[in-house]
């Protein structure tokens, strides 16, 4: 979610030892390692800034927030805690209303990686907390961007958390269209790939694969390694579903290979079953 506070701090300069540096590009740079999947990298350049006032302070946390957020949910750790908390801090200093959003974003997508990774013991009431919480969001988003993220999340949680696939689908359908009508690339690819899903388990493999071939060229364009290989992914499924199960199997490798270099647990168990499969 840094993009809507970068061009705040375009001008910006920190301190790097003698050196003076524009903060916007330094934000952006970090937002780039964590959408190659280069966590670390990005946390470790975040950390190294020293914020010229509170302003730049918020700014900075808030874009270290959601790298932990980000990384937790890729590798299944749990690193967020601390930095939500100083961007929650950060922000008593320099208080902002779309920043107070996306920390409340940040801490709903955090608690809906934790309910995935721990669901046979997440109770229904929690499930729908959840769901109550990004519908919220969605109502109170500062722009259309934003309250896309929040109706895919609706969704994601109707769909794994509440087994509610109507309701999912709905949410979803809503996330694409605030996606296609902010521009919002991220939003429409995630919403792409879950539509994708659902023309997938109803037989519809025509439609699965122009959603999931579309949501793939969008995390290429952003420079998305998880979000690309996992669609990959998904590309391997209706390739094997198509017939072509050599095909599949050549990707499910590729994409294996990639997610072990870049620790992705959840989508090296994913590739290996397909490879194993095809």
């Amino acid at each position: 979610m840094a993009k809507g506070l970068l061009s705040k701090h375009s001008m910006s300069k920190y301190s790097a030892g003698m050196t003076q540096i524009a903060l916007s590009p330094v934000l952006q740079s970090a937002s780039a390692l964590m959408r190659a999947g280069r966590w670390d990298e990005a946390g470790q350049l975040l950390e190294a800034i020293t914020p010229a006032d509170p302003a730049e302070a918020v700014a900075v946390a808030a874009v270290r927030a959601e790298v932990a957020v980000d990384q937790d949910f890729a590798q299944a750790v749990d690193t967020a805690q601390g930095p939500l908390e100083r961007f929650e801090k950060a922000l008593t200093a320099a208080y902002d209303d779309t920043l107070r959003w996306d920390l409340a974003f940040l801490k709903l997508r955090k608690a809906y990686g934790m309910a995935l990774r721990t669901r046979d013991q997440v109770t229904a009431e929690a499930s729908l907390e959840l769901s109550e919480r990004a519908v919220k969001l969605q109502d109170s988003a500062p722009d259309d961007g934003r309250a896309g993220h929040a109706a895919f999340y609706a969704g994601m949680i109707a769909e794994h958390l509440l087994e509610l696939p109507e309701q999912a689908f709905a949410h979803l359908t809503v996330a694409l269209e605030l996606g296609e009508r902010s521009g919002d690339k991220m939003v429409i690819s995630l919403a792409l790939r879950h539509l994708g899903d659902h023309a997938h388990t109803s037989g519809d493999l025509k439609l699965a694969r122009a959603q999931w071939e579309r949501s793939t060229e969008l995390r290429q364009q952003l420079g998305h390694l998880l979000g690309a290989l996992a669609q990959q992914t998904l590309l391997a499924v209706v390739t094997r579903d198509e017939g072509n199960p050599a095909g599949a199997a050549a990707i499910a490798t590729e994409v294996n290979r990639w997610s072990r270099q870049a620790n992705l647990p959840w989508l090296i168990r994913e590739s290996a079953t397909l490879i194993s499969t095809t």
